[in-house]
C-alpha cells in the first residue's frame, strides 16, 4: 500500500505558526528573546533567497509570466507578502491594524469598523463603549487613531463616525451632503426595495461599476472587480445563509458584508461609501 500525504493548507500552516509564536511568548524573557532572534535570522535568510529568485524571474519575460502565475496561489502570495516582496493594498493593511487593536477594544465593551479610505484619511465607525464621552471611551478612540497613524505612514488623518447603521451605510446627516451629483462623486442607484435581502445589483457610472449587495437588510457597495484578477463579480453567487460572495471566474470567496477575502486573507474588495436618502441608494464612485 502506498500512503500519500496531502499538502498542508494555508490555514493549517498559519495555525501552526500562531501556536508556535504563542508558545514563544509564554517563555521567560531571555528564552523568548533568543527564540525571536532565531526566527528573525531564519526569515532574513529566506527573504534574501526569495528576493534573488523573484529578481531573476522578473528579468526574464518567461520567468515574469511564471512569477505572476505563482503569485495567484494564496500560499505563495502569503509567503511573498510576509517577506515584503509584494505590497498589500492600503485597505488590507489598515484592516490588519484594526484587527490588532480589536481584541483590546472588545475586552472593554467596544469595537471598530473600517468605513472607507479617502486619500490620506481613514474613516472608521466605533461601536459599544467607544461611543461615549467617558475617559475610557476617549482612550479607546485615541488608541485606534494612534495605531493607524503609527502603522500606516501614508495616512495623515483618522475620522471617527458615531455608531449608526450597518457596514457601508452612511446616512446623509452623518456626512453633511443631501444634494448628490457628479460634483460630489455620488451616483444615484436603485431604490432600496429594488435590492431585496439576499440579492445584488450592478450600478454603472462612466467607466466605474459598483456592486450593491443587500445582506440581511445591510447594504454594502463594492467595486465590481474581484480582488484576485480584477474580473467582474456580478455573475458570482451570493449566499445569504453563509454571508459570502463567490467569484464566478476562479472561485475566490468574499465576506459579502465586509469585502474580506476568505480564500486569500491578503485580498479584499474595494469598498465604496453608500448612503440612503428618501428610499434611494446613492454610491460615491469618485472623490
Amino acid at each position: 500500500m502506498t500512503l500519500t500525504t496531502q499538502p498542508a493548507t494555508l490555514e493549517t500552516l498559519a495555525e501552526r505558526v500562531d501556536r508556535a509564536m504563542a508558545e514563544v511568548r509564554a517563555l521567560d524573557e531571555d528564552a523568548r528573546s533568543r527564540a525571536i532572534a532565531l526566527k528573525q535570522a531564519v526569515e532574513a535568510f529566506h527573504k534574501a533567497g526569495l528576493t534573488t529568485i523573484v529578481q531573476r524571474l522578473k528579468a526574464d519575460p518567461r520567468g515574469k509570466e511564471l512569477l505572476f502565475e505563482l503569485a495567484d496561489d494564496p500560499l505563495v502570495y502569503a509567503l511573498f507578502a510576509m517577506h515584503g516582496l509584494v505590497r498589500l493594498d492600503l485597505a488590507t493593511r489598515i484592516t490588519r491594524v484594526l484587527e490588532m487593536v480589536r481584541p483590546y477594544m472588545q475586552s472593554h465593551g467596544g469595537d471598530v469598523e473600517l468605513v472607507e479610505v479617502r486619500d490620506a484619511t481613514v474613516v472608521v465607525r466605533l461601536h459599544g463603549a467607544c461611543n461615549g464621552c467617558s475617559m475610557s471611551a476617549v482612550t479607546l478612540r485615541e488608541g485606534v487613531e494612534e495605531a493607524i497613524l503609527t502603522q500606516i505612514p501614508e495616512i495623515h488623518r483618522v475620522e471617527v463616525l458615531p455608531n449608526g447603521p450597518g457596514p457601508g451605510l452612511i446616512l446623509p446627516e452623518a456626512i453633511g451632503v443631501r444634494d448628490a451629483g457628479s460634483a460630489t462623486g455620488w451616483t444615484r442607484g436603485p431604490r432600496v426595495e429594488e435590492v431585496p435581502p439576499g440579492t445584488m445589483v450592478t450600478l454603472r457610472a462612466a467607466t466605474v461599476e459598483a456592486l450593491i449587495v443587500n445582506l440581511d437588510n445591510r447594504l454594502s457597495a463594492f467595486r465590481n472587480a474581484c480582488a484576485h484578477q480584477g474580473l467582474p463579480l456580478d455573475g458570482g453567487m451570493l449566499d445569504p445563509d453563509t454571508g459570502t460572495l463567490t467569484c464566478p471566474w476562479h472561485g475566490f470567496c468574499f465576506d459579502a458584508g465586509s469585502g474580506e477575502c476568505l480564500t486569500a486573507p491578503q485580498a479584499q474588495l474595494e469598498r465604496f461609501p453608500l448612503r440612503v436618502d428618501e428610499g434611494v441608494i446613492w454610491v460615491r464612485l469618485a472623490g
